[in-house]
């Protein structure tokens, strides 16, 4: 079994909930026959091993110097990335989008050791609009470093894609949502 089969089937069994009505409210306040917690995958040795697994080999021959977005969602998945990037001996920086200004210090919005023009891919567990992967990929922008695309475990194909290339980003979903809801 491949890595993107054996996510699957983590997804299906630990993160993905469904009901016959629409009882799961989204961050959006709609409310889903469906909701997908990947925190139970992204948050799990095992899961961790295995989305930074796919996304290392979805990005390597692109030589990002850096992976980041918008925390507490795209926070694990950097880890992973960039720890199984140095095994495989082609580091890839972590950073992290920080929703606000930091309120002390000095005040910056993005962490990491990223700098004005490091390349970069935005990640995320769940896009439904893109709204976060957007903010996070506007603050990199603003910070200097070139976006190469937004990664996303999973897209919910209610307009994320579409509002991700509007702003002229390319887009990589790891699953579509109607992958999952059509085992």
């Amino acid at each position: 079994m491949n890595y993107r089969e054996k996510l699957k089937k983590l997804i299906l069994e630990r993160a993905l909930q469904t009901s016959d009505k629409p009882v799961f409210k989204l961050s959006s306040g709609k409310l889903s026959t469906y909701y997908l917690d990947l925190r139970t995958i992204t948050l799990d040795p095992e899961g961790g091993y295995i989305i930074g697994n796919l996304i290392f080999e979805m990005i390597k021959d692109k030589n990002p110097d850096a992976v980041g977005g918008l925390t507490l969602g795209a926070d694990p998945i950097s880890y992973s990335t960039s720890l199984i990037s140095y095994l495989n001996k082609k580091p890839i920086k972590p950073f992290v989008v920080r929703k606000e200004p930091k309120g002390h210090g000095t005040g910056k919005q993005i962490e990491g050791n990223v700098k004005e023009g490091d390349r970069v891919f935005i990640v995320e567990d769940v896009v439904t609009t893109a709204g976060s992967s957007l903010k996070a990929a506007k603050v990199a922008q603003d910070a200097g470093l070139k976006v190469l695309g937004i990664i996303a475990i999973v897209d919910r194909e209610e307009g994320g894609e579409e509002n991700i290339k509007k702003e002229g980003f390319e887009f990589y979903p790891i699953f579509k949502v109607s992958e999952l809801l059509n085992k």
